[in-house]
């Protein structure tokens, strides 16, 4: 038998958890995001996909989703409800014999399996899934973690598909080298200038120009990327979160200085306890900025020691909020705390 890597990913995960505690709105294209009011300040959490059609999608102001899609459903994001109906998708897939099983979220895993028919475990993974929770998941099949991840998008929405060195070319070569994992928008500008666009010429570019254009590790990496390169070990290590943050958009805009750094305050000090209950010191502050109309930046600072003391950590948020210069109304304020055990 055979080494596989399975990614399962639940489809809609966020929107299907509504549908299944409200069973009128299959079929209907509901938002989540915010306190579920277009008229209010927020963002998208997840569109289903239905609202998709409308190009709604994650990221994306309520206000817009509600002009692009004036029929929608708004729902206000309700992460216990989130969090109940993940624990039972990861109690299902860890019931399966011989599965290791590897969290990356709410609603995504890699599954570790050894059999001599891969397609036919996903398909019965994913019967055990939606049989035991109502939830509808995708599984891509890959010879490693990045191929199984992209595998995914393929068999979208509930579907399986397997992508391997085998076929790997076949189907990405053409692509742009966005669509490979780990290649976003900004990275994928910079190949361009280069003269990269689609995944077979970066998989053919000469290591030398790409590490001189994006560093001797990453540039290389990307190449790596392209010829669908990875790692294949799955491990059953529980998932342990990088950091916590707290954020806040605001329905009227904040413009006065001493404002700002009352509300950076509180989200500190919310955020500190965040790190107290969590047990483990933090070793890195970032304080998240959205002005109007919606331009984000996000500066931070690395601490002398972690720690997970509410003051130090609340004057390191500070520190970072005078990197900024606030000369424009603000939206949105956030405060993160990154830890050093990760």
């Amino acid at each position: 038998m055979a080494a596989w890597v399975l990614h399962v990913d639940l489809d809609q995960f966020i929107a299907a958890v509504e549908v299944l505690r409200d069973p009128s709105l299959a079929g209907k294209p509901v938002v989540v995001g915010g306190r579920g009011n277009p008229a209010e300040r927020g963002v998208v959490a997840t569109a289903s996909y239905e609202a998709r059609e409308f190009g709604v999608h994650s990221g994306i102001p309520l206000r817009l989703a509600a002009k692009r899609c004036p029929d929608a459903i708004f729902l206000p994001h309700d992460a216990p409800a989130y969090d109940a109906a993940s624990a039972e998708v990861y109690a299902v897939l860890r019931s399966f014999d011989d599965i290791v099983v590897e969290a990356l979220g709410w609603d995504e895993a890699f599954l570790g399996v050894t059999t001599d028919d891969p397609v036919a475990l996903a398909r019965t993974v994913a019967d055990a899934v939606r049989e035991h929770t109502g939830l509808s998941c995708s599984v891509g099949i890959g010879d490693n973690k990045p191929r199984a991840k992209l595998a995914t998008g393929f068999g979208k929405p509930a579907g399986v598909y397997q992508l391997t060195r085998d076929n790997w070319f076949a189907v990405m070569a053409d692509r742009p080298t966005t669509a490979l994992w780990g290649i976003g928008t900004k990275t994928g500008r910079k190949l361009a200038e280069l003269g990269f666009t689609t995944v077979a010429e970066l998989a053919q570019a000469e290591p030398e120009a790409l590490a001189a254009r994006l560093g001797p590790r990453m540039g290389p990496w990307y190449r790596g990327l392209a010829r669908g390169a990875g790692s294949a070990e799955v491990t059953a290590t529980p998932w342990v979160a990088k950091s916590r943050s707290r954020e806040t958009t605001f329905q009227e805009n904040l413009t006065g200085r001493d404002e700002i750094a009352a509300e950076v305050v509180a989200l500190a000090k919310r955020v500190a306890a965040d790190v107290a209950d969590e047990g483990r010191p933090a070793a890195r502050v970032a304080v998240k900025v959205r002005f109007a109309p919606f331009f984000t930046h996000t500066r931070s600072m690395t601490l002398p020691s972690p720690t997970d003391d509410a003051g130090r950590l609340t004057a390191a948020a500070l520190d970072v909020l005078a990197k900024f210069d606030l000369d424009r109304p603000i939206r949105l304020l956030g405060v993160r705390a990154e830890f050093g055990d990760v």
